[in-house]
């Protein structure tokens, strides 16, 4: 794995339902907090799904983790400092 200080990874399990990822997302755009990448999928039999979310490494980034421990349909939260950073740089180059 690679280390990135600027940035740091969210590694979520979710229920796997539409509107999941408006209620993920809506989270981080009331507190005017930038996503600056999203990888999602499901896993398993299709009930959940695996998310990864790529934002800065700054003070408010506790207080998120928090926030989305408390949503209903959030079931894991992983705050990962070291993560492969290719698997966000590997988005540019398909684009």
């Amino acid at each position: 794995m690679m280390e990135n200080n600027e940035y740091c990874m969210i590694e979520l399990v979710v229920r796997n339902h539409p509107g999941v990822m408006a209620h993920i997302t809506g989270l981080f755009a009331r507190r005017a907090f930038n996503l600056e990448g999203i990888l999602c999928g499901r896993i398993g039999d299709g009930k959940n799904s695996r998310m990864y979310l790529l934002i800065k490494d700054d003070e408010y980034r506790e207080q998120v983790v928090k926030q989305l421990k408390k949503l209903y349909d959030v079931l894991e939260v992983n705050l990962h400092k070291k993560y492969n950073h290719r698997l966000f740089e590997l988005l540019n180059t398909v684009y």
